[in-house]
């Protein structure tokens, strides 16, 4: 790739006169050797499954396997097409969305991690609720993915994108500044106005922990991803109005970095700390693991998540 940042992104964009997706296609199928075409349509399968997750967890049964959560997504969508919610249509949908996703996830259904398993419906949610709201076709959601993939090429490589590295600001908090990014673009921004969403929505997560109860990416993870989808739609309606996130958005990733390195590894996933160290958040790991955990025991599950 020839940005390692942000502003080495939005700056190649500006004299090239290119929106981000469409610098980012050019820059993966150089990197790969696969043509734009393969690229574009390896990109537009991935949407397919993410629109199959939305309608799965809103039409089948979601109960994960430990039968700590499932089925929460129906229960918003209900409130939301009954008129009673407070957020309104487009945000009710996308933290439905995105809570469905997670679900899915949960309960071992197909999911695309993006970037990772335990922050898989923020993008979900925000896309497939916004395509709905503005009528778009898949191509232009198709298009909003490869700019939420240089955004978030960016974050993992001069960050965290994993919860048991720099904590869930790490994982939620990448993905809903690659929606807010990504959904400033589809709505027509520029590519510094996508720029200025990133930083005004990783700022809103910044010194949030990874402590899954009993290590598995459900409590708190799912709810997240629901609150998450809402955040980014705030974080483009900002930028779009001509907010500007006073730290550039390459320090606020690098802030990021930092606070993440000086967490205390209690709580960067490894359920150890934070509400996974509750008692209620003990008594759960006891029953799913059959027998009391002693301070600090490791979790004997691998599906963990910020």
């Amino acid at each position: 790739m020839r940005f390692t940042s942000l502003e080495e992104l939005i700056g190649l964009c500006e004299q090239e006169g290119k929106p981000i997706h469409r610098l980012m296609l050019e820059e993966q199928a150089k990197e790969s050797g696969r043509s734009e075409d393969e690229e574009f349509a390896k990109m537009a399968s991935y949407y397919a499954v993410m629109k199959e997750a939305v309608s799965r967890g809103l039409t089948q049964d979601t109960s994960s396997r430990s039968g700590l959560t499932g089925n929460d997504a129906k229960k918003v969508r209900s409130l939301v097409e009954g008129d009673a919610s407070s957020l309104g249509g487009p945000a009710g949908k996308a933290m439905a969305y995105a809570l469905s996703v997670s679900e899915v996830n949960a309960s071992m259904g197909r999911i695309v991690a993006t970037p990772t398993a335990g922050s898989c419906g923020v993008i979900p949610g925000v896309f497939v609720s916004m395509q709905e709201q503005y009528g778009w076709d898949d191509t232009h959601m198709t298009e909003g993915l490869f700019t939420a993939g240089a955004l978030g090429y960016v974050i993992a490589n001069r960050s965290f994108v994993s919860g048991a590295e720099g904590g869930c600001q790490a994982e939620i908090g990448s993905a809903i500044a690659m929606a807010a990014g990504a959904l400033v673009e589809l709505r027509g921004g520029t590519p510094r106005q996508a720029l200025h969403a990133v930083g005004l929505a990783l700022k809103n997560s910044l010194g949030l922990i990874c402590d899954p109860v009993g290590g598995l990416v459900e409590i708190p993870c799912i709810v997240r991803n629901g609150f998450g989808s809402v955040t980014a739609l705030a974080a483009s309606d900002m930028a779009l109005a001509g907010i500007r996130s006073a730290i550039p958005s390459d320090e606020v990733i690098g802030v990021m970095l930092e606070v993440g390195a000086n967490m205390p590894e209690r709580y960067r996933e490894t359920a150890k700390g934070g509400l996974a160290a509750t008692p209620t958040g003990q008594r759960i790991m006891s029953d799913l693991y059959g027998k009391p955990k002693k301070p600090g025991e490791e979790p004997n599950d691998e599906h963990s998540g910020g």
